[in-house]
């Protein structure tokens, strides 16, 4: 997987950073945060916080000892162990798109099906700049909503060996996520060692945890499985329209999620989440690749290392329909401060279009070359005597070339990133060529890739023991 090495990009003072930690305490102390569970209402109670039916007045000092059990780095163990992934320190690791319902290839815009799903996960599995296809890589609207968890879990473990994300729709999907990986690993016991899956719990901004994303948490925590707890903040509208309140509130709802994991397991891995962008207030949309959402991603890298907690954010994401410029500029502007933030899990690397309403089948292939060329120049470069090439001018000499020099000829075929996408032929040779823009080469690209796919091995004893359980889940559920 990726190391980022490079130094950090912060944009946060000392003062500004002390400004901001007087308003979260402030905001977790006075206004509270709404937990719609019950349990977690008990543990809180228990913990001597105060509560006014479903909002937590939490202290700010006991949120961050609650904050500082938790580990600022752990490991992630895939069905492959050359596929496994650290989280925290200068690690990166990146997955695919998540949730969208609707995909597009070509000029098609559709709903997504279990096929599109599958085939997501393949292309996940083909492009080694992924370290997972995610979760919901694309919902498929074809098969049942009770049981259709069951499917893409069998599909992200036998189509790919990379790591990959847990259902959240409620805690009965988690528990069968967490039992058909137990399955996969073998047992508890060995996922609970080393954790397996990642799963993402959204805060529903304002300031208040859902039943079902709870009923998630618990589940997965209980099982030492890592969190993600992800404030879902649109500036505008789901938080004021200032980046350093919708950090305030940032920073209020992922600790108080934080919180609730290490008192359900003291110890348990999470992630410190980010979805910050902001809407369009003439039209009400959400924007994507906005510059405000681009600083307050880097304002979360510092934030997150303040707390000494690994975290989520970036991606490619956009609001274009299609893939365009649009969408590959807006895709930039995200993932460019996800690398100088050094974002250790990044969602929604691959595919994601129409502001996360669509997965795109070229999208998916123009951000994979984005993440590549990006972690290309995010690798120091090695400066010493042969990279000076003082010899290659003794050789040359004043007004000649360095085509055939020596130098040159034993490092041509490696001393510059080739990028697989792109075109620099001159404009005869692309015309010869059928005058193919990016999107149509990405539309060769990944059809190319679905029909070289072979599926990682897998011992069919475990395979024939997913497939029972995925068969008797189906049925008790009524599907």
């Amino acid at each position: 997987m990726f190391r980022n090495t490079m130094p950090r990009y912060e944009v946060l003072s000392e003062d500004a950073m002390a400004t901001l930690d007087k308003g979260w305490r402030r905001l977790m102390s006075e206004i509270g945060v709404e937990f719609m569970d019950e349990r977690a209402l008990d543990l809180f109670r228990k913990a001597g916080q105060k509560v006014e039916g479903n909002a937590v007045f939490l202290d700010p000092d006991f949120v961050l000892e609650q904050v500082a059990k938790a580990p600022a780095e752990f490991d992630l163990q895939a069905r492959n162990p050359e596929n496994n992934v650290h989280i925290g320190g200068d690690s990166m690791a990146f997955g695919a798109v998540y949730g969208p319902p609707f995909v597009r290839e070509g000029d098609v815009r559709r709903d997504g099906t279990m096929n599109d799903f599958r085939d997501f996960a393949r292309l996940a599995q083909s492009f080694s700049v992924l370290d997972s296809a995610g979760g919901v890589v694309t919902e498929p609207n074809d098969t049942p909503l009770d049981s259709r968890h069951l499917d893409m879990t069998y599909a992200l473990q036998t189509l790919t060996d990379k790591i990959y994300m847990g259902n959240v729709v409620s805690g009965v999907n988690a528990a069968d996520t967490i039992r058909m990986t137990e399955i996969l690993f073998g047992s508890r016991e060995a996922i609970e060692e080393t954790p397996a899956l990642i799963s993402l719990i959204n805060c529903n901004s304002p300031l208040r945890w859902d039943d079902r994303m709870l009923e998630a948490q618990f589940e997965y925590t209980a099982a030492n499985q890592p969190v993600v707890l992800t404030p879902f903040i649109m500036m505008g509208a789901m938080s004021p329209v200032t980046i350093p309140a919708a950090l305030v509130q940032q920073i209020t709802e992922a600790l108080s999620g934080i919180a609730l994991s290490q008192l359900i397991r003291p110890g348990a891995p999470v992630v410190f989440g980010s979805f910050l962008t902001n809407i369009d207030m003439q039209s009400g949309s959400p924007t994507f690749g906005t510059p405000e959402s681009g600083i307050g991603l880097l304002c979360t890298g510092q934030i997150a290392r303040h707390f000494n907690l690994p975290f989520r954010t970036g991606g490619g994401l956009t609001s274009s329909q299609v893939p365009d410029a649009q969408a590959g500029y807006e895709a930039l502007m995200t993932l460019m401060p996800t690398f100088l933030a050094g974002a250790n899990w990044v969602m929604h690397s691959a595919g994601w279009l129409e502001g996360g309403l669509v997965a795109g089948f070229e999208k998916f292939v123009i951000d994979a070359q984005l993440v590549e060329m990006l972690q290309h120049e995010f690798t120091p470069m090695e400066i010493d005597e042969a990279s000076l090439a003082f010899d290659a001018h003794q050789e040359v000499g004043h007004g000649g070339h360095f085509l055939g020099a020596m130098h040159t000829m034993e490092r041509f075929r490696t001393c510059f990133y080739r990028p697989f996408l792109n075109s620099s032929d001159n404009y005869e040779r692309w015309m010869r060529n059928g005058a193919k823009d990016t999107a149509t080469r990405a539309g060769e690209i990944y059809k190319k890739k679905l029909e070289d796919f072979e599926a990682p091995p897998l011992d069919d004893a475990i395979r024939q023991e997913l497939e029972e359980y995925v068969t008797r889940r189906r049925a008790e559920l009524g599907d």
